[in-house]
């Protein structure tokens, strides 16, 4: 794999399709193929040429992978790559959520020591900016 400018993560795409399809192993005209269907979504230059990231060539492989090693057919490739994407946001959901449970476990706990030393025993309120509408249903007629 060529060395990634400086200013490159593993999600920028700046690879052309020949090298990216070179770096995979596979001819140009399959790495559009797979575009064309949604297995990879390359990023486009201003001209409009893809431009392919080093996530997108560890996912052509494993679209490599999962067809000539394991059997795959292109559906199936394509169905469990969106599963991996579904797992990866809800893990990461997951650690949102843990964080944000964390962060409330200890204001309960300091509220509760606070209580015990004669403070406040309230919560401390979320801040948002949610409006809620609120509309009378009709009167009931006794």
């Amino acid at each position: 794999m060529p060395p990634l400018p400086a200013w490159a993560d593993e999600d920028t795409p700046v690879f052309v399709i020949s090298v990216a399809a070179q770096i995979a192993g596979m001819h140009a005209q399959t790495l559009r193929s797979y575009d064309r269907i949604g297995l990879v979504t390359p990023g486009r230059a201003s001209g409009g040429g893809r431009r392919y990231s080093v996530r997108d060539i560890a996912v052509l492989r494993e679209v490599q992978r999962l067809s000539q090693e394991d059997g795959v057919n292109l559906a199936g490739i394509k169905r469990i790559i969106e599963l991996e994407r579904e797992v990866g946001a809800l893990t990461d959901r997951l650690a949102e959520v843990t964080e944000e449970l964390s962060r409330w476990r200890a204001a309960a706990e300091q509220a509760a020591r606070n209580s015990a030393d004669g403070g406040s025993d309230r919560l401390p309120a979320r801040r948002t900016q949610s409006v809620v509408v609120w509309q009378p249903g009709p009167r009931r007629r006794d």
